[in-house]
């Protein structure tokens, strides 16, 4: 079976719902409140898990506390080899998150261990050098990431990176990628220019591929030097928006380990991106196989 290695952050996200968004100084009151595992790695790694084909394996930190203990447990429960999981002295990620009634979200996120996950492991290390594909995002230190994609890079591993929360990225690890997965306000953010068509050029001519989701106008893969291949979006009533990036992400890298096309697997991740914004949560809205299957 093909594997997907994960590094990234799993946080335990306190969502509450409410009528809008509060501006600056404003109180709200809330009509929901929830606790569920997420944090970016973790929502992509139970992504690429439930989106079937590939052993799953995750690669980051959780703290000492009973969220780390419950974080863990959440990701083996979806399927997630935790067993090189860090270990840190400290309490685990947390997000705050507040979901109005349009499903859009604004989000507080707290690293805790994960801004302590400062090296790969051995163990880790391993299980990266033997994976199919490896997958991160942003929500770790950045010298944590660089480290792991030169890894993927000495053994021949591609290696994607999600680019959130955007940052600009240093040169040596834009040279690492294979495969770069930006929104617009990141591929905006990461080449440091306000227009995207710019932003795509400039990311393509350093990364080779470039992976950019557009919402609700679907999404669009960008080789250099070909025709770019654009994927609509399914047509929902969204709920709560938080993981649907994620989801994306995660079942793209699930299925191009497995070996589909760009197109199918553009598909297949959009597919999953839908069906997750018509549920709430993070790690607990994300669909299966089968679901998304039923979908396309």
């Amino acid at each position: 079976m093909s594997s997907v290695v994960v590094v990234g952050s799993v946080n335990a996200d306190l969502s509450a719902r409410v009528a809008r968004i509060p501006a600056p100084g404003e109180t709200v009151l809330a009509t929901g409140f929830a606790r569920s595992p997420g944090g970016k790695g973790g929502n992509q790694a139970v992504g690429a898990a439930r989106a079937g084909g590939a052993d799953v394996t995750f690669v980051g930190a959780v703290g000492t506390d009973a969220d780390g203990a419950w974080l863990a447990d959440r990701l083996d429960a979806a399927g997630v080899d935790v067993a090189t999981l860090t270990r840190v002295e400290g309490p685990s990620g947390q997000a705050l998150i507040s979901v109005d009634a349009a499903g859009e979200n604004a989000i507080v996120v707290v690293p805790g261990a994960n801004a302590a996950f400062a090296e790969v492991t051995p163990v880790q290390a391993d299980a990266i050098a033997h994976a199919d594909v490896v997958l991160a995002q942003l929500e770790t230190p950045l010298a944590t990431i660089t480290a792991a994609a030169r890894i993927a890079r000495a053994h021949g591993v591609r290696f994607l990176l999600n680019a959130a929360p955007s940052q600009p990225l240093p040169p040596d690890l834009l040279a690492l990628l294979d495969v770069l997965i930006v929104n617009e306000h990141e591929a905006r953010d990461v080449a440091g220019t306000d227009d995207l068509d710019e932003a795509l050029t400039r990311l393509v001519a350093e990364v080779g591929t470039v992976v950019l989701t557009l919402g609700a106008s679907g999404s669009r893969v960008v080789h250099r030097g070909q025709e770019p291949i654009s994927v609509p979006a399914r047509r929902v009533e969204a709920v709560d928006t938080t993981a649907a990036g994620d989801t994306y992400c995660g079942v793209l890298a699930a299925a191009l380990a497995r070996g589909a096309s760009w197109e199918a697997a553009a598909e297949e991740a959009s597919a999953a991106s839908a069906l997750t914004v018509t549920r709430t949560g993070a790690q607990d809205s994300i669909p299966t196989r089968a679901e998304v299957l039923a979908a396309l």
